[in-house]
């Protein structure tokens, strides 16, 4: 996939005015509060999903 994910707010005040940042992949910035930041995705956990109905346990 080499298409960009985009941030629908800001992190820090909430605002939806973000722009692509100068700085490159993955870094935006804020015109309501004149921020820059940058997202990253780490990875896949690798716990995966938990059940929660184990035999044995009384719910």
């Amino acid at each position: 996939m080499s298409e960009r994910a985009a941030p629908f707010y800001c992190p820090y005040c909430g605002d939806e005015d973000l722009r692509p940042h100068e700085s490159g992949h993955g870094a935006w910035e804020c015109a309501s509060c004149n921020r820059a930041f940058q997202l990253k995705f780490l990875g896949l956990l690798t716990r995966g999903l938990q059940r929660n109905d184990v035999e044995g346990e009384g719910t």
